[in-house]
């Protein structure tokens, strides 16, 4: 049960007299609404409350369900000594000594904020009779708008230190009730209400209206006083109670939302440290491995297949973040990879169809997305030297903004793509790479020599300079199949 369903079940509880005992020496609801029109009809022929027509008897359709012996149903208008009704449309000024109670000072977070009230034109004041300014243990309905529609509060004069007289702006219904209504009963009863008037309102999908109708006809369970006072004091004692399980909540949550991605990073980092899978010396060593690599780089250079680098930099003790096992080497990503190399430098030209041309948001999900590219003519593609042209077996690799997503490409589709995207072409399997290309050790490394301000860049230097642990190609085979029986694991994980 999560903590809001937790807080509704106890309103729901207190409303059907479910929370507390009933006492027969405490009196019955009869006796106490006998009392309240007493007092009605006294402030009626004192002239301080209009005389209303009165609303529909309760049907016993009507009612929601059942309530204890000792309670009635009455309506919400029976129970007030203030005509139930929205405020005016006020005329503002800059500044004044009268506030204006908007809808956004009955905040969501459930406190009264006084500091977002706008200011009266006091020169209007003449429209306010006396008993429309707020008073003490108000309560505030917001009347208007998705969302906030039946959000409840309680004015309390101490939310308004200055003493600054205030009025409710015409959004804001107004239901100040008799003294014989524990007031923080019936708030707590329309704060369990707020999801049904919801439903009660009225008008276009963009502006629904609370009428104050509606409002007068709102059904009310209602206990004697003394029940009302001991229902109030249990809800009390319990929501405390409800926001410690909220923030415990909150923290499992937030666990359960972390957990697949850390153990995602956790299980990565364990395999390129050597620790995801046992070593077997007779599948050879990493050295064995590079040294057959730098001899095919060799061969496709001699035969024109693969421009001549200049030799990237000795890998240096204080470069290596951790241990790696005997039979592993260091080496630079460039090492292990035909080329390395972006997209055009300069904008290239645009058609409404021709080859796809990808930019960062095509690949920021970590696969290609073909459904919203740009176009190249045919001729800009074919102007493209080899290592700017992707294959099956490659990756992509984003240097640019969202850097360090790597992408493999996985089909012979034709594509080009902007320079915040680099493309590896490997010397060895993509797939070991690919999950060191994903790796927290990499996205380190990336953070520690991206440069720029706006968008921070690694640059095509700096990602041919990446240090990665390489192992024997046998042992990297095994090392992608655990991974991907691990990686299942926390995706179905994440899902639940």
């Amino acid at each position: 049960m999560t903590p809001q369903e937790l807080k509704n079940s106890i309103l729901q509880l207190a409303i059907q007299g479910k929370l507390v005992e009933q006492r027969p020496e405490e009196g019955t609801a009869q006796e106490l609404y006998a009392q309240i029109q007493a007092e009605k009809q006294r402030l009626i022929k004192e002239g301080k409350l209009k005389k209303e027509k009165p609303l529909p008897e309760i049907t016993e359709e009507e009612k929601p369900f059942e309530i204890p012996e000792g309670w009635m149903w009455c309506r919400l208008n029976d129970i007030v000594i203030k005509t139930i009704k929205r405020g005016k449309s006020p005329t503002y000024a800059v500044k004044s000594n009268i506030l204006v109670f908007a809808q956004k000072c009955n905040t969501k977070a459930g406190y009264i904020d006084l500091s977002l009230a706008q200011f009266l034109d006091e020169a209007k004041l003449s429209k306010y009779p006396k008993e429309e300014f707020m008073m003490d243990n108000d309560i505030v309905l917001n009347s208007t708008g998705n969302g906030t529609l039946g959000r409840v509060g309680i004015y309390h004069s101490n939310d308004n230190p200055n003493g600054h007289p205030i009025v409710p702006d015409s959004h804001v219904t107004i239901i100040r009730t008799n003294t014989h209504i524990s007031v923080k009963f019936a708030f707590y009863s329309l704060k369990y209400y707020q999801p049904y008037m919801e439903k009660l309102g009225s008008g276009s999908t963009n502006q629904t209206e609370l009428s104050a109708g509606v409002v007068k006809a709102l059904l009310f369970p209602l206990p004697p006083l003394a029940e009302q006072k001991r229902i109030v004091a249990k809800i009390e004692e319990l929501l405390p109670l409800v926001d410690r399980y909220e923030q415990a909540w909150t923290k499992l949550e937030d666990f359960n939302r972390r957990f697949p991605e850390d153990m995602k990073k956790s299980i990565l980092q364990q395999a390129i440290q050597g620790k995801l899978v046992e070593q077997r010396p007779e599948e050879g060593t990493a050295q064995e491995l590079y040294e057959q690599i730098q001899i095919e780089k060799q061969r496709l250079i001699k035969e024109g297949k693969l421009k001549k680098e200049k030799p990237l930099p000795e890998i240096t003790e204080e470069e290596k973040p951790f241990e790696i096992p005997e039979g592993w080497m260091w080496v630079r990503l460039g090492e292990i990879c035909k080329s390395i190399s972006d997209g055009d430098h300069q904008p290239p030209p645009q058609v409404p169809e021709g080859v796809p041309f990808l930019v960062i948001s095509n690949v920021s999900a970590g696969r290609i997305d073909f459904s919203s590219t740009r176009y190249v003519p045919q001729d800009y593609f074919n102007t493209l030297s080899n290592d700017r042209i992707a294959q099956k077996g490659d990756i992509l690799f984003t240097v640019t903004g969202s850097y360090g997503i790597p992408i493999k490409v996985e089909s012979d589709e034709k594509f080009c793509f902007q320079r915040h995207i680099a493309l590896l072409k490997l010397m060895l399997d993509w797939d070991y790479i690919f999950y060191i290309l994903k790796s927290p050790t990499i996205k380190s490394q990336c953070d520690a020599v991206a440069t720029g301000t706006a968008q921070k860049t690694v640059g095509l230097k700096s990602l041919r300079n990446l240090i990665v642990p390489l192992p024997p190609l046998a042992e990297q085979k095994r090392i992608v199949e655990k991974l991907e029986e691990l990686l299942a694991v926390c995706e179905r994980l994440k899902q639940k």
